[in-house]
């Protein structure tokens, strides 16, 4: 592992019982990676509140497979953004119904209007956008998940 700081925090008894009960639930070995993790998460939030903040989006769709213009919109509507679109993936879930999911890429701004658009399209019975910042991606070794 590389050089770490330690630091200490001073939190009430409830607050501390819950925040373990959290890690717990979560799969961590420890505090410090779970504190860890928030942290970044809050800083990729702060992150991608720039526009040009370079993010990696995962848009999910649900909706009737028999919607054949609404497929048709939202393929359109990608293959108008194919710098944006990585990769598109179609499962079948049931005899009536699709998930579409879609990674994005680029500039967070262009992501999250890209992704917001694909699941405002009328018909999407589902749609939700997942958005995080490459920050720091690249920098050092990763890190095991704790979801193991």
């Amino acid at each position: 592992m590389s050089r770490v700081t330690r630091t200490a925090v001073s939190l009430e008894p409830e607050l501390l019982a819950e925040f373990d009960r959290y890690i717990r639930h979560r799969g961590y070995d420890n505090r410090s990676e779970a504190v860890r993790d928030l942290i970044r998460e809050k800083l990729s939030e702060e992150e991608l509140e720039k526009p040009r903040t370079q993010a990696v989006g995962v848009v999910a769709l649900v909706f009737a497979h028999d919607a054949l213009q609404l497929i048709r919109r939202l393929t359109e509507l990608q293959h108008g953004h194919t710098a944006a679109v990585v990769s598109t993936v179609h499962i079948h879930l049931d005899e009536h119904h699709c998930l579409e999911v879609v990674v994005l890429r680029g500039p967070s701004g262009e992501v999250r209007e890209l992704g917001n658009r694909l699941v405002g399209h009328r018909g999407v019975r589902y749609g939700k956008l997942f958005l995080t910042s490459v920050r720091g991606l690249t920098a050092g070794p990763s890190k095991p998940s704790p979801h193991r």
